[in-house]
């Protein structure tokens, strides 16, 4: 009964938030603490939200210290020559956009931190995709399945479970999954590739006067400052741009190109099969100019970050207490007055309550569904429905149930409470605890989208795209990403 239970409330979060039915944060609430009462134990609910409360609070204020901490860096222009080095790759085609986010993304989560690649991979190209109307699900998307992939980094996160709770060695785990890894990162370019070329089929060829005169910023203040607005190629014919409308102006004035027939401009809000773009009426994004620019701390600030992602993957101080300092330091520094400092954490306040009320919602629903014992239900439901045949490729099994375990659970309860189980039973077999533990990590480019990860609130908030539109989008590439990685670790023998 509880394995049922489990699987229904899962199902029904997950349809409820993708037909927007409810938000995300009401679904993570009430559905489990209805369903907490359904299976007779709604006088624990109370139990079972603190313990998830206190599981998840350290990712709380690790969240919302990040998220000041990297808009600070934001505001005083610390990425501002990133943004502009990716501008002069993608230009205006929504292809090279497409691609150069999965670039982006995949370089930055180096760091280990899905979190921090969120805030500077949205912070980048946000900008971009709103001057161009381009779906911002898209880059969601791609971003979440990138950074998916390069999880399975040792100071990641899975990596390090998978070594601890099999007691192997995370180097043996993760050196060999290289060339297997490398063909998901391919995979996810390449996917951003069709996926690019579908936005340049539905918006044109389009062309940043700005932009080709060598003046890259201006595509980041909205299309007022250029005055020239933007040419849209389709079929090989220019179709007539508009000239902005008024300084700093929308994106629907400063880019509505008209089309031939008189009708709506390619890629306006309203364009069918563009889920999440854009529809914001006024366009701002990082002004060059802006007063918060710290050119004379530039190198203070890069040393700072430096510093704080070196002491993250050392594991030097917990990644919240490191946040915190850093966020301390950042503030005082750049903003020695306290108004500023006031100033520069109200702007930010929006995403700090946003992301982090989120996470304490998904502690509701993260501590339900294991105090009831639901998940353990029905994970050992799924393990003990592999056929006896199945034995020596328990590896293979470990792969593809890593796609929804890792989805449906933490990483913690997979990796300590399941992979073990399935350890034994490949052992039995013949198959080796490192092998378990290479294929438990394939599952990885579907658990970012999941929404038991906090990391997945912060890309979806920053980029004002419903969580429900990012799912329905996501789940197929990042899922079709993960057998890539499994296939191609089969087929190098490394499992």
């Amino acid at each position: 009964m509880l394995t049922i239970l489990g699987f229904v409330m899962i199902a029904t979060f997950l349809v409820l938030i993708m037909m927007k039915k409810m938000s995300p944060m009401g679904a993570l609430v009430l559905i489990p603490a209805l369903f907490c009462v359904l299976v007779g134990k709604g006088a624990h609910l109370g139990d079972y939200v603190l313990d998830g409360v206190g599981d998840l609070a350290p990712t709380a204020a690790m969240l919302m210290f990040a998220i000041i901490y990297f808009g600070v860096m934001i505001d005083v222009g610390l990425f501002d020559p990133i943004v502009r080095l990716i501008l002069r790759f993608c230009k205006a085609d929504p292809m090279r956009v497409v691609v150069g986010t999965a670039i982006l993304a995949a370089i930055v989560s180096l760091d280990g931190d899905g979190s921090t690649t969120f805030m500077i991979t949205v912070s980048a190209m946000v900008p971009l995709y709103r001057r161009l109307k381009m779906s911002l699900v898209v880059m969601t998307g791609v971003a979440a399945t990138a950074n998916g992939v390069m999880n399975t980094l040792p100071w990641g996160g899975p990596t390090a479970r998978a070594a601890t709770a099999l007691k192997v060695d995370a180097t043996d785990i993760f050196v060999p999954m290289i060339p297997a890894l490398a063909v998901g990162l391919l995979f996810v370019i390449a996917l951003a590739y069709g996926l690019g070329l579908r936005e340049r089929k539905r918006l044109g060829v389009l062309t940043l006067d700005d932009v080709t005169a060598g003046d890259p910023e201006q595509v980041l203040v909205g299309a007022g400052t250029g005055g020239k607005g933007t040419k849209v190629t389709k079929g090989g014919k220019a179709t007539k741009s508009t000239k902005a409308g008024r300084a700093g102006g929308g994106a629907g004035s400063g880019t509505g190109a008209e089309s031939a027939a008189g009708g709506p401009a390619a890629g306006a809000p309203n364009a069918p099969d563009a889920p999440g773009v854009s529809d914001d009426d006024e366009f701002q994004g990082l002004d060059p100019h802006r007063a918060t620019l710290r050119p004379k701390l530039y190198w203070f600030n890069a040393a700072l970050t430096v510093a704080l992602l070196t002491l993250m993957i050392m594991e030097t101080l917990p990644i919240p207490v490191l946040f915190l300092l850093a966020a301390a330091i950042a503030l005082t520094v750049n903003f020695p007055h306290m108004p500023d400092q006031k100033a520069r954490i109200a702007a930010h306040a929006e995403n700090v309550v946003n992301v982090s009320g989120m996470v304490f919602a998904a502690a509701v629903f993260t501590g339900v569904l294991t105090g009831t014992g639901m998940v353990e239900h029905m994970a050992r439901w799924l393990v003990d429905g592999v056929p006896e045949g199945m034995g020596p490729h328990m590896a293979l099994v470990t792969g593809v149930l890593s796609l929804p375990l890792t989805y449906f659970m933490s990483n913690d309860g997979f990796y300590f409470g399941i992979v073990p189980i399935l350890a034994e039973a490949g052992a039995a077999h013949g198959v080796s605890a490192v092998e378990i533990a290479r294929a438990s990590i394939a599952g990885q480019a579907l658990h970012m989208s999941s929404p038991l990860v906090p990391a997945v609130y912060v890309l979806v908030g920053m980029a004002k795209v419903e969580f429900g539109d990012h799912t329905r989008f996501t789940v197929k590439w990042a899922a079709l990403t993960s057998l890539v990685v499994l296939a191609a670790a089969l087929a190098f023998g490394i499992i």
